[in-house]
């Protein structure tokens, strides 16, 4: 309860009879400003998509609870598979998806497989029809047109209007059109995010964007996941157990250095959409270049810090389109406008060759400096604050200052009609006050006496009781009757006025709403460039080429990015795919020389294949994981990022297949093997000339032979398609697929070895690339290492060797004699016991059941 008190107070050690103190609590105590947790409080984004298909063509649009805007795909053409939708639904995970009740055929059988995915990950979308006539060409074009858009300012005409969306909406997009209308009619129905608000409130929608699935290079989860992209470990600290994962040792984690929010978001989703857009690629790593060079580290570090501040715009003007607007909102927006206006300083005086820099410096408007200068003006943030409450500064409304200076008078006014209300009352009474209660008035408080035990003890001439609390007393008087026909409702009317002053700014930061969308665009898109050249400078990364006359890549000397932090010393590698020759390599060698770390390194970025002289690796070198840096740095490549080698040359990749690591899965219901059959369906049924395949380790999961045949019919199946062969990287422990001549001969296939060196009885790795077929698996020095006992490694050896000559395997001599003086030892024991003089005791059965089988087994 607020109020506002003046009390007189008879104590031992106060003021006598009759006098009288005032006191005056007009607000609590808050600590000063501090930086709000604005980010903690937002709610789990969720993405609402609805989509139509007909005549072979996509019309795709969804609303995204995290900025509030509808983002729209233009008419694609899409396979009867739908692939592409498919594709869109891997990459937005939306929470439901809407369509028409009347739908194709390949509509239906898409969906209801959809729906019948129970183990989808992390849940499947919730399949909702709509009637088709909500999906109508011209009503769904009036729903957009008379939709209400807090981005369209309120002068504007119909005609205007119409004008307006016409050039954001391509509205000769049929499909799309009539996708956005049926989104349009789901919002309004679900209510979606205003589902407790009064029906007068619309669903609020900040935006229009377009969705562009085009030139986007395809990865599926299992390439994310073998390669590292993205790694979520649960968090050490017990009390933040329950606030979901970590990225723990990933691309994503160590390339990850934004400092604001929508940063790091915008750097996940590059991740998620790599890109063959070489205009958009090249003017990232512009930017990145531009950091680098060593004059201008102190302005890239200057305008990190301005990022900092660039916070969660989207949730507050969704907030102040549902009029939920807090303290900490205007703080914050205050904050972040000014460092935009320090961002779009920084970057006039930046090279406006550069075509980020020029967007900021041009596009960072001089709206800005109005909403700023209001939000200045207006708010007064340290009172705000302090009420928790909106409060404007001094000056800015006559009427509201004059009611505020009324109301800071009043503990001296109340302390002198406390003084002459305690003349009136009796003796006994020791003190009273006058407080003030909004919506209730001026009111006159007396602590309870001991004789005040019931109802009818509480009346007292000339004071109309009220409410009894907290051992107090409250009356009307006739003074405080005069009180409030003096005053009135000051603190209820001070609140309203102030309240409709937040209203009329909340009107005028809303009309200047895409400027601040645009603001936090621009921004996020510099601080994840920021972090990528920060990433570069500390990691010796390298700027990449790009070439679209090449199919594939070259890297030279490239190093796995994680791999690296990790070891004390490591092995660069180089790698080449790109021409007719050597589509499909083949890649041989002993256990632990590095062949997985390479595939996953050419994922990162395909480098030439050199086979420098081989030197020793330094006690603790870590093997080069060859397949995996390969992946690895071709996808740094693809998202615009500087990558781990001297030199790399990126041409046309349209997609990365991997089957590397067996990923179990109970929920599934499958084995091991057939995930990896999964995963190798996916490459031979998807890749094209322009597609890159990594295989680790294929066809070991099952009997050896079964294992080696389909490996080898996998690789023929590519090798026979000739010049549409994909860039295939094959590594295997399978020697007789070379030994046995299961691949055909020609110019497609390229054998690749680890080099090694024999020293006596050691193996030397030099975790070198080149080419050539291994000899052997040496599983002997692996198993040496891993510290099994010599006699097991020898006898292994040994009857590996009989193996592979075709001689029968007997059992080791020493072994034989030992077990045959055991069984003899074991048949004089039992004779011994025999009681000779036992009558029943039947020597024959005792030497057809004991000795003849014992004799036997020795023999």
């Amino acid at each position: 309860m607020a109020s506002v008190a003046a009390t007189p107070a008879r104590t031992p050690n106060g003021p006598g009879p009759g006098e009288a103190s005032a006191s005056f609590p007009t607000v609590a105590s808050v600590p000063g400003p501090q930086e709000p947790e604005e980010e903690g409080e937002e709610e789990p984004a969720e993405i609402h998509l609805c989509v139509l298909w007909n005549s072979g063509y996509l019309g795709i649009a969804y609303y995204d609870t995290s900025d509030s805007t509808i983002h729209f795909m233009p008419d694609a053409p899409d396979h009867e598979s739908l692939k592409l939708l498919q594709r869109v639904l891997d990459e937005i995970d939306p929470r439901s998806v809407v369509t028409s009740a009347k739908q194709d055929e390949n509509m239906t059988r898409f969906l209801g497989k959809l729906a019948s995915q129970e183990h989808r990950e992390p849940k499947r979308p919730e399949i909702i029809f709509l009637p088709s006539v909500d999906f109508g060409l011209e009503i769904s074009k009036q729903r957009l047109l008379s939709g209400n858009y807090s981005f369209i300012p309120d002068s504007m005409t119909t005609t205007e209007k119409i004008l307006f969306l016409s050039s954001i909406i391509p509205f000769d997009c049929l499909l799309m059109v009539r996708a956005l209308g049926g989104l349009l009619k789901f919002l309004g129905r679900r209510r979606i995010g205003v589902e407790l608000e009064d029906y007068n409130v619309s669903v609020p929608i900040l935006g229009f964007k377009k969705f562009v699935l085009t030139n986007l290079v395809s990865i599926d989860q299992d390439t994310y996941s073998v390669l590292q992209i993205f790694k979520s470990e649960s968090h050490p600290s017990v009390y933040k157990v329950a606030s979901g994962l970590k990225e723990g040792l990933s691309l994503f984690g160590i390339l990850n250095r934004c400092r604001c929010k929508w940063g790091e978001k915008l750097l996940r989703l590059w991740f998620t959409r790599p890109t063959q857009d070489l205009g958009e690629l090249n003017s990232r790593l512009d930017v990145i270049q531009f950091f680098l060079l060593p004059q201008n580290l102190d302005m890239a570090q200057m305008l990190h810090r301005l990022l900092g501040h660039i916070k969660n715009v989207p949730l507050i003007l969704k907030r102040m389109k549902l009029s939920h607007t807090k303290v900490s909102d205007w703080q914050v927006l205050y904050k972040t406008v000014y460092s935009a206006l320090g961002l779009r300083d920084a970057c006039r005086s930046l090279p406006q060759s550069i075509q980020l820099f020029q967007d900021i410096a041009q596009e960072f408007s001089d709206d800005l400096h109005h909403i700023a200068s209001l939000i200045g003006k207006v708010v007064d943030f340290e009172g705000s604050l302090a009420e928790n409450r909106f409060t404007v500064l001094p000056n800015i409304d006559p009427e509201i200052d004059e009611k505020k200076r009324r109301l800071m008078g009043l503990p001296s006014f109340l302390t002198e009609v406390a003084r002459k209300e305690l003349e009136n009352l009796d003796s006994r009474i020791p003190s009273c006050s006058v407080i003030y209660i909004p919506l209730i008035g001026f009111l006159l408080s007396i602590p309870r006496l001991p004789s005040m035990v019931e109802t009818s003890d509480f009346e007292i001439e000339g004071l109309d009781f009220m409410f009894l609390s907290e051992e107090k007393l409250h009356y009307r008087s006739a003074r405080t009757k005069e009180l409030d026909a003096l005053l009135g409702d000051l603190h209820c009317d001070i609140r309203d006025q102030e309240t409709l002053l937040m209203h009329q700014l909340q009107c005028q930061v809303l009309a200047r709403a895409a400027v601040l969308t645009r603001v936090l665009d621009l921004a996020s898109r510099l601080d994840v460039l920021l972090a990528l050249a920060s990433a570069a400078r500390d990691y010796g990364y390298s700027r990449p080429r790009y070439s679209p006359q090449l199919l594939g890549v070259r890297i030279q000397n490239g190093r796995h990015p994680l791999m690296e932090l990790c070891a004390r010393t490591f092995v660069p590698n180089s790698a080449e795919c790109g021409r007719d020759i050597g589509r499909v390599k083949v890649i041989t060698g002993p256990n632990s020389s590095g062949k997985s770390i390479y595939l996953k390194q050419i994922y990162r970025s395909l480098l030439r294949l050199a086979s420098p002289s081989p030197q020793p690796t330094p006690p603790g070198a870590v093997p080069v994981s060859s397949l995996i840096q390969v992946g690895l740095i071709t996808f740094m490549a693809l998202v615009g990022s500087f990558v781990p080698a001297e030199e790399a040359e990126i041409g046309a990749v349209d997609a990365i297949f991997t089957r590397i690591h067996s990923c179990e899965s109970i929920s599934l219901g499958l084995s091991t093997f057939m995930i990896d059959l999964n995963q190798v369906a996916k490459a031979v049924n998807n890749a094209t000339e322009r597609s890159l395949v990594l295989v680790d380790e294929f066809g070991k999961g099952t009997n050896t032979v079964d294992g080696l045949a389909l490996l080898a019919a996998v690789i023929r199946h590519w090798l026979a398609l000739g010049p549409t062969c994909p860039h295939v990287f094959v590594a295997t422990n399978f020697l007789s697929l070379v030994h046995l001549q299961l691949l055909p001969q020609g110019p497609l296939v390229q054998y690749l070895t680890m080099e090694t060196c024999e020293d006596g009885d050691d193996l030397v790795f030099f975790y070198q690339v080149c080419e050539g077929v291994a000899r052997a698996s040496h599983a002997s020095h692996t198993a040496t290492q891993a510290g099994l006992p010599e006699k097991l490694i020898a006898r292994g050896k040994q009857v590996s060797d009989l193996i592979r000559s075709g001689k029968p395997i007997k059992p080791v001599q020493e072994l034989l004699k030992e077990k045959q003086m055991e069984n003899c030892q074991t048949l004089v024991d039992k004779f011994l016991k025999l009681d000779l003089e036992d009558p029943s005791l039947d020597l024959d059965i005792f030497m057809s059941q004991e000795v003849l089988p014992a004799a036997t087994t020795i023999l």
